[in-house]
């Protein structure tokens, strides 16, 4: 079946998009040329403006070919279920109180390693959080994650390289680490109902393997930068009066509850307001709470999803037409340059699929979760909490695509030889 012109016209934004996304830092350098309409250029600089700008240019030309009735009923048709739930996971999981507990939680079991504090922290920021993501969900790891690094390497004077090569294998350790369960992994989630993928299955199938790649890609990192990161200081950069345990214990209600609804946003954006409320009944217990941050991130991935909805025609018959081990590296691949949930999704959308193209697919969309920042929901998360401490504020698409590469090579292995 030929491709209607909408679809076609969004293909080629999306195409752009991606161009786009690979071409941040010359848009700030066009602020830096041009002061007089920096705004404009700092504005289209910014990663997660991206895929919201090209979606709005995208309605807007629904609304020239097809007439307003058609597009208000193609936004109507999309889920925007995700970029809410993460806006609201990430402003709740930012907190005070739940960072300083997460800091708690990874300064003990830091302590169990017969390390150096910087070196061991270091290790079990990279895979414990990463792990806990299975049942906080990701973004909520990536979230704790982004923060903790930041908190303790990413505010010193530590190398690039040890920036990026962090952040790649934060990012693998992310997208793999949820699929110990069947709700925490947007991918997983988008199949675990319609393919009838339980937790004893997630962790069966894909869990163990999952994990043995996350401690694998944690050590080797620690192993090769042990140098630099036993020289630096044990303590965080900012330091903060202690949080009284009834205000942490309630900030961590708010996130369990949140993590509950996950697939109702009527009860989590609820939620969402009643902790704002309290945060700010106990002001003197928080810092500013991440909602810029939160916003934009929800705002790139409803941008994902409004373009990701005009490539069902030609992604779906690409699919289609892979046997199982083509499939596997295939999604790897295409998941770099979509998102992966939404690659998942378009497969459960298949008949008749065997377990082996199901099993490929997922663990392929999982596997290239770290390459790029659109390849899994998570990614901005945490590309906006740390892109701040990168040279002129910006993170190369370049750097974080090499720097993601050996991880994702083990995650590789892991899927497919364990």
């Amino acid at each position: 079946m030929n491709p209607a012109p909408i679809e076609i016209i969004g293909a080629l934004l999306f195409g752009i998009a991606l161009i786009h996304t690979f071409s941040t830092k010359y848009f700030e350098q066009m602020a830096h040329t041009h002061p007089a309409h920096a705004g404009i250029w700092h504005f289209l600089g910014e990663v997660e403006v991206v895929f919201g700008f090209w979606a709005m240019i995208l309605v807007i030309m629904m609304l020239i070919t097809d007439g307003k009735h058609a597009a208000v009923n193609y936004l109507d048709q999309q889920s925007f279920t995700e970029p809410m739930f993460v806006f609201a996971v990430m402003v709740i999981s930012g907190s005070r109180p739940i960072l300083q507990f997460a800091m708690l939680c990874v300064k003990t079991l830091a302590r169990l390693i017969p390390w150096r504090e910087g070196k061991a922290f270091y290790f079990v920021t990279l895979s414990f959080v990463p792990l806990l993501g299975s049942f906080i969900t990701e973004p909520a790891a990536m979230t704790l994650a982004g923060l903790i690094l930041l908190e303790r390497y990413y505010c010193r004077e530590i190398s690039a390289r040890l920036k990026y090569v962090t952040l790649g294998v934060l990012f693998v350790n992310i997208s793999i680490g949820g699929t110990m369960t069947s709700f925490a992994a947007p991918p997983v989630l988008m199949v675990a109902g319609k393919w009838g993928w339980d937790t004893v299955f997630m962790f069966t199938t894909f869990g163990w393997k999952a994990a043995i790649g996350v401690l694998v890609n944690a050590l080797a990192v620690t192993i090769l930068f042990q140098r630099e990161l036993s020289g630096l200081k044990s303590e965080e950069c900012s330091t903060h009066a202690g949080v009284p345990p009834l205000v942490v214990l309630v900030h961590i209600m708010f996130l369990v509850a949140v993590v509950v609804f996950a697939h109702h946003p009527v009860v989590f954006m609820g939620l969402l307001l009643f902790f704002l409320g309290f945060a700010h009944a106990y002001e003197r217990y928080q810092d500013r709470l991440i909602l810029r941050e939160g916003l934009l991130v929800a705002f790139f991935l409803a941008g994902l999803v409004v373009l990701g909805g005009q490539q069902k025609w030609w992604l779906q018959p690409l699919l289609v037409d892979m046997d199982s081990t083509v499939l596997f590296f295939g999604a790897t691949l295409l998941t770099a340059i979509t998102d992966n949930a939404a690659l998942t999704y378009l497969g459960s959308l298949l008949d008749g699929t065997s377990a082996e193209f199901r099993y490929s697919l997922v663990a392929g969309a999982v596997t290239g979760g770290g390459l790029t920042v659109i390849a899994n929901a998570p990614n901005p998360a945490g590309f906006s909490i740390l892109k701040g401490s990168f040279k002129d504020g910006a993170i190369h698409p370049l750097g974080l695509l090499a720097a993601a590469l050996p991880p994702t090579l083990v995650a590789i292995l892991v899927f497919q030889l364990l």
